[in-house]
């Protein structure tokens, strides 16, 4: 039972992972994600490269849900990934709707990882 609690958490984290993914199209898809206007080429790229980031993370999350053995890894780059993201928030603070909706999105997505390592630790005790 744990381990499927595990799964699905790690499954809707990646799917939250995978959000920013089409964002690798650049132009409009990149505005709607983060409502922001992307008008410098430079800032495009690093927003694109973002997007493939996320998206191996995700793909990596997914994988771990068949490969159980891969799941500590993946744990810990969804932590440092979206305690980061809080954090570095915190301290600058957005004023963006759209950005304090991947706020919002990583407070889900940290309440499911903490919900899911919780599962994931249950689940390999030995009984």
């Amino acid at each position: 039972m744990m381990s499927r609690v595990s799964s699905a958490a790690l499954l809707l984290v990646a799917l939250i992972h995978l959000l920013p993914l089409p964002g690798v199209l650049g132009g409009e898809v990149l505005v709607r994600l983060y409502g922001i206007p992307v008008d410098n080429p430079d800032l495009a790229l690093l927003l694109r490269h973002r997007a493939v980031l996320f998206g191996l993370l995700g793909i990596g999350m997914i994988a771990s849900v068949a490969w159980p053995a891969w799941r500590p890894a993946a744990y810990c780059a969804a932590f440092v990934s979206v305690i980061s993201f809080l954090v570095l928030a915190a301290l600058e603070n957005p004023a963006q709707p759209a950005i304090q909706r991947v706020v919002i999105a990583d407070v889900i997505a940290l309440v499911l990882l903490v919900i899911g390592a919780w599962a994931e630790s249950q689940a390999r005790q030995p009984r």
